[in-house]
């Protein structure tokens, strides 16, 4: 098996949904993502292994985002690309198949990516309109074409966005947060303390220059537009809460990851292709796992629908015979603050890592300075599909600039799933 490299990565900078990119679409942002990891890294015309790529909402026309962005970047046409989708995990997921080929020797480089608009969604219409236009399409006079259009009726022309709900549960990945935080009693006060603490190392992360060969300019903004670095926990706290708004809801706009339009990739190699091109590992990507959980309780216990990462980062840990405390960097997706510190909870609970883990002892604390040093999804942005890509690019420069150390991965997925990987150099 050979050693995977990740040799850095670039993303665009990510902006609040109808801000910036509220005219660009999907292929625009993964273009330009991957375009500024190729220019970075000389690959122009260059032909890698393969990219990997995809995004959650999609249009039609983006049935083949991955191989058209690339094209559009500037890699050789040579060059493979398929789509992904693995919710909030599909960078990850992406990274981790890439990883494998390469570790088996299949492809010697990679390019793993994601991107998602919040503004850009596909809108689709009723059987009713679908029927018209279909009929009238088929038509062979123009009587034909025209005939199907008299049965229009105004109600035909309403729209319908993609849903947000879990579709077995009725619930949005939020209200879902909250049952969560509920029964694990998290309190107001803790989540806002840990989007704080999201701000305020974002900010100073953009501050020291950190983001600056991390990060390309796209559409008139060099920088990530949700990045709060005035804010304080007496404004955090008078956020209303969103999900439950009786009194005991605490999940709020500030504790919570926004909507967000944004891509991000990041290059994989073995290490002999990345020495006959110049190229310095940062550090390299050595255990991965995705896990699920039966959050519909159709198996008996319901578990929370975004625990998946408790049960993938011990089975993972497992399998690199190391423990929790032996990293230098945990980098935990902040879908909400409420679901990391439920986490964080599960594995120091003792009952929990027997009862739900199968684990004769809790996995036990992490040092909650090594968490999101960088800040993470709730000051910086969610763009579902880009999150892993940003997150391995994030953590393989910190252990670059260390020097040596370890890096824990964890991002939570709607449907109840985890993906999870570790970084060392």
């Amino acid at each position: 098996m050979k050693r995977v490299a990740i040799l850095g990565g670039v993303r665009i900078p990510f902006a609040r949904a109808g801000t910036a990119y509220a005219e660009a679409g999907n292929q625009d942002m993964l273009t330009a993502a991957l375009k500024g990891l190729v220019e970075k890294y000389g690959l122009r015309n260059a032909q890698v292994g393969e990219v990997a790529a995809g995004a959650v909402i999609k249009h039609s026309r983006d049935w083949n985002l991955a191989r058209e962005s690339m094209l559009g970047a500037g890699l050789h046409p040579a060059t493979p690309a398929y789509d992904v989708q693995r919710a909030c995990g599909t960078s990850l997921s992406a990274a981790a198949q890439l990883a494998a080929r390469i570790a088996l020797g299949e492809i010697d480089s990679g390019v793993a990516g994601g991107v998602d608009s919040a503004s850009d969604i596909p809108l689709t219409y009723g059987p009713q309109l679908q029927k018209i236009v279909l009929t009238s399409a088929q038509g062979r006079s123009i009587g034909r074409k025209l005939a199907p259009w008299l049965e229009l009726r105004p109600s035909h022309l309403k729209p319908s966005a993609p849903g947000i709900a879990e579709p077995r549960t009725g619930l949005s990945m939020g209200e879902h947060c909250e049952e969560m935080a509920k029964e694990w009693k998290i309190p107001r006060q803790a989540q806002d303390e840990l989007a704080l603490a999201s701000h305020r190392n974002a900010a100073a992360a953009w501050r020291s220059g950190f983001f600056r060969d991390l990060v390309v300019p796209f559409n008139g903004l060099a920088s990530d537009n949700n990045v709060r670095a005035d804010t304080s926990m007496e404004k955090l706290a008078s956020l209303r809460t969103v999900f439950d708004r009786g009194p005991a809801g605490t999940l709020t706009a500030g504790n919570s990851s926004p909507l967000t339009d944004g891509a991000a990739a990041v290059l994989l190699a073995s290490e002999d292709w990345a020495r006959s091109r110049g190229l310095e590992a940062q550090c390299f990507m050595t255990h991965c796992e995705t896990a699920a959980v039966d959050y519909v309780g159709m198996s008996g216990a319901k578990e929370g629908m975004l625990m998946a990462p408790a049960y993938a980062v011990p089975r993972m840990l497992e399998r690199a015979g190391i423990r929790l405390q032996d990293f230098d960097l945990y980098e935990i997706h902040e879908a909400f603050a409420a679901q990391v510190l439920c986490t964080l909870n599960a594995w120091e609970s003792e009952e929990y890592c027997r009862t739900r883990l199968g684990r004769s002892q809790a996995l036990g604390a992490i040092d909650r300075a090594k968490l999101n040093p960088k800040g993470s999804s709730v000051a910086l942005g969610h763009p579902f599909g880009a999150t892993g890509a940003r997150i391995v690019g994030t953590a393989a420069k910190q252990l670059a600039e260390r020097g040596s150390g370890r890096a824990l991965i964890s991002i939570c997925a709607a449907g109840g799933m985890g993906v999870t990987a570790i970084l060392e150099r």
